[in-house]
């Protein structure tokens, strides 16, 4: 199902470190509109529900004390193509690989500590974006 909507979620690092406002300054600069925002924390069951493809991962308990680390900014997004432009701003997963001017290579300092999730695919930005908000939170 193709939409004109993606998630996202500035991560504890990017938080803790005070890029919230530079990071959503770059998605607007990108031409995408904020549809809902919230910081919120997540809860231990919740980073394990919400990553949960990775459950067999060797990382995935790491990748779930760090999302329980601190409070997240989730958002979603609106613009045409969002989900494939969204990857394209955010960058690699590892900040070393990121293209120059991406959001991972400005604020992320680790490939765990990446700075910001970007929904990889139309359904799951759809599956996460009901995760994190209630239908009346949506505009």
């Amino acid at each position: 199902m193709k939409t004109n909507r993606t998630f996202t979620m500035i991560k504890p690092d990017a938080v803790e470190n005070g890029h919230i406002g530079a990071i959503l300054a770059k998605i607007n600069e990108a031409g995408f509109k904020i549809v809902a925002m919230k910081m919120t924390q997540m809860s231990r069951r919740d980073a394990q529900l919400f990553y949960a493809i990775h459950a067999e991962r060797p990382f995935f308990q790491n990748l779930v004390d760090f999302m329980v680390s601190g409070p997240v900014v989730a958002a979603i997004l609106e613009k045409e193509n969002a989900v494939a432009d969204f990857r394209t701003l955010i960058g690699a997963t590892n900040p070393a690989d990121a293209e120059d001017g991406t959001i991972r290579k400005l604020f992320a300092t680790s490939i765990q500590n990446n700075a910001i999730h970007g929904s990889d695919s139309d359904d799951n930005a759809l599956i996460e974006s009901e995760f994190h908000f209630a239908t009346r939170e949506i505009f």
